[in-house]
């Protein structure tokens, strides 16, 4: 498919997805939106062993593209809402690890995008901020992701405040993984992203999704279901070889996908 807003290569068994609305700050428009959950999709069946998140431009994603959003009604809004929420979730639900590589600013609903990322590595000069709280429509659904990411406490400090964080304190509040020099960030984001990618992609893949939807539940709950994910996955082809390969001391030989 030919894109407008995107791009969408492969890179050795990596795949690369990069908004390309710099002359729009790569704003969320419902175009764009569209174009990234169809992008996820293709990823979602591919043989990529993971993703890239990356833009064009000074910023990152400056959050939804308010010309877009001007003069919409309320079904109209909430129907880009959910297609917001859409491509959010799909990050997670994704098989593959996804890893944002953030050059630059990262605002509202671009902070969003950072927060659902499974990993995300940053240049120093990177900032992140959800700005609602200044003004006169507060950060709602980017605030779902934040807190999960980085804390209530912190999450609601942004929110409040409305005021930028830098790339070292996001990295100390956890929703980012790496902080390095500007010059550096694409390699970087790949150096991390082929460690993650490493073994099994199906035990990869059952690993994260298990993760997500294990980490919100109760103690209890999360025990429960992690468990019997683990139990049903150690049945698998993969688990059974890597079982062998250690018994007999040698590399473990995992299938493709």
């Amino acid at each position: 498919m030919a894109y407008e807003y995107i791009s969408l290569c492969d890179e050795n068994e990596l795949a690369v997805l990069t908004m390309r609305r710099p002359e729009r700050r790569n704003a969320l428009s419902e175009g764009h939106l569209r174009e990234l959950r169809d992008a996820l999709r293709t990823v979602a069946k591919s043989s990529a062993r993971g993703l890239v998140l990356a833009a064009e431009g000074p910023v990152f994603c400056a959050g939804h593209d308010f010309a877009d959003m001007d003069g919409r009604d309320l079904e109209a809004m909430r129907s880009l809402l959910f297609s917001c929420a859409d491509v959010m979730q799909a990050l997670q639900a994704l098989p593959q690890p996804v890893i944002a590589q953030i050059e630059g600013l990262a605002t509202a609903a671009g902070c969003q995008l950072v927060a659902s990322c499974d990993l995300a590595v940053a240049g120093e000069s990177a900032r992140f901020q959800v700005p609602g709280g200044m003004g006169g429509w507060f950060c709602t659904t980017p605030g779902v992701a934040l807190a999960r990411a980085v804390g209530r406490k912190r999450a609601l400090e942004m929110l409040l405040t409305g005021d930028p964080i830098d790339a070292r304190t996001a990295r100390e509040w956890g929703l980012v993984n790496r902080v390095v020099p500007d010059g550096d960030v694409p390699r970087e984001t790949r150096a991390l992203l082929v460690r993650a990618t490493r073994g099994s992609v199906r035990s990869k893949a059952l690993g994260k999704q298990a993760f997500h939807r294990q980490v919100d539940l109760d103690v209890p709950g999360a025990y429960a279901y992690a468990t019997e994910v683990m139990a049903a996955a150690s049945q698998t082809p993969d688990a059974q070889e890597n079982l062998r390969a250690f018994l007999e001391k040698r590399r473990p030989r995992f299938s493709a996908r």
